[in-house]
């Protein structure tokens, strides 16, 4: 079933101005519910600029993006705001947690925003505690922990509100291998309970995690895979061959 439909998406930056920037000139895609989508590509060749229109942080010049019936482009920002907290999950490069909240309170903040009962805020934490191994650090702040914690924490924030699509920018880019090896294994159990997960990176190794890869040139899809049955190493040389290529300028 279809969660996510892009159709011929475009963004240009300063459209009236004598030097327009067209940062994505004719995206289409679709994500199905529970599949797990990395996006890669060049710096510069739209990636950040699709997130932020699924995250409704922008709105594209022209085509449409559908997230669950609903054309994100025509949401005021009131209601754009209210669609994010209720319906999207993000986790970020650098975390993005707030150092004046402890952990606990930086995980339950979608849900406070949402004016939520504080017995379902409650009663949502404790699988996400168990499952993301932060019940020990959870009464801490965000300064008194490890990257890796920080980051299970912000992985804990996005999942609370049980949103429809988890978006995650360049999840495991501030974060040594060992430690992205395990939060990538954190985001394989959270597809595999069935989360929908789109993720922007640059590493090979983590879209090699993801079922599928869409490849970005120059504002537009280049190349897609598919692992399939393939091993996750066989995958990961896939996915740099066809990123090779696209550096290159190959067709």
């Amino acid at each position: 079933m279809t969660l996510l439909q892009l159709n011929h998406v475009q963004r240009t930056y300063n459209a009236n101005s004598t030097h327009p920037v067209t940062a994505l000139k004719d995206i289409s895609f679709t994500v199905d519910r529970g599949e797990y989508v990395a996006i890669m590509g060049e710096s510069g060749a739209g990636k950040s600029t699709l997130l932020n229109i699924i995250a409704t942080l922008e709105q594209p010049t022209g085509g449409q993006a559908i997230l669950n019936s609903q054309d994100l482009g025509a949401l005021t920002k009131d209601d754009a705001a209210r669609y994010r907290r209720e319906h999207l999950g993000f986790i970020f490069q650098h975390f993005n947690l707030l150092d004046s909240l402890s952990n606990r309170d930086n995980v339950y903040l979608p849900l406070v925003l949402a004016k939520t009962d504080p017995a379902v805020m409650a009663q949502r934490l404790q699988p996400l505690m168990k499952r993301l191994r932060i019940a020990q650090i959870i009464d801490r702040f965000p300064s008194e922990i490890s990257g890796g914690q920080q980051q299970r924490v912000a992985i804990a924030r996005a999942l609370i509100a049980q949103p429809d699509l988890l978006l995650a920018d360049e999840p495991t880019g501030a974060l040594d291998s060992n430690t992205s090896a395990e939060i990538l294994d954190l985001f394989d159990d959270v597809n595999e309970n069935g989360q929908t997960i789109l993720m922007v990176t640059h590493s090979a190794a983590a879209a090699s995690h993801a079922k599928r890869t869409l490849f970005i040139k120059d504002g537009r899809i280049y190349h897609e895979l598919f692992r399939g049955d393939l091993t996750m190493k066989k995958y990961q040389e896939e996915i740099s061959d066809t990123m090779m290529t696209l550096t290159n300028g190959g067709e």
